[in-house]
């Protein structure tokens, strides 16, 4: 099973993702508003804006299935659902093993 926390070797990981646009597989979701790049637990802090009362979501860099830097687009393989489930990103509480363990909770079921 792929680590879901790593880039996919066929998504270019060099670009400067924030500010970048993110497409789930159903729709817009909102722009990236951060980036965690630790080892084996990288992902994407996605800014939901109005979509789900401003919410911020962690999203594991694994499910990126392609950038588009020209046009400054994440597009995922995650539905609009999956990510409003998501747990909330909460400043600072990422290094916390409680809160890192709830999204490895939540993501690994989905067999990334």
């Amino acid at each position: 099973m792929t680590n879901i926390w790593n880039y996919r070797a066929d998504v270019m990981s060099d670009v400067a993702l924030i500010g970048f646009d993110v497409e789930a597989t159903d729709g817009h979701i909102g722009k990236v508003d951060d980036l965690t790049a630790e080892s084996d637990a990288a992902s994407l802090v996605v800014d939901t804006g109005f979509w789900i009362f401003g919410k911020k979501r962690v999203i594991p860099v694994g499910v990126i299935e392609r950038i588009d830097a020209e046009n400054e687009t994440v597009y995922i393989s995650m539905t609009k659902d999956q990510v409003k489930d998501a747990p909330d990103w909460r400043d600072l509480w990422w290094t916390e093993e409680p809160t890192r363990q709830s999204f490895n909770d939540y993501y690994g079921p989905f067999g990334w």
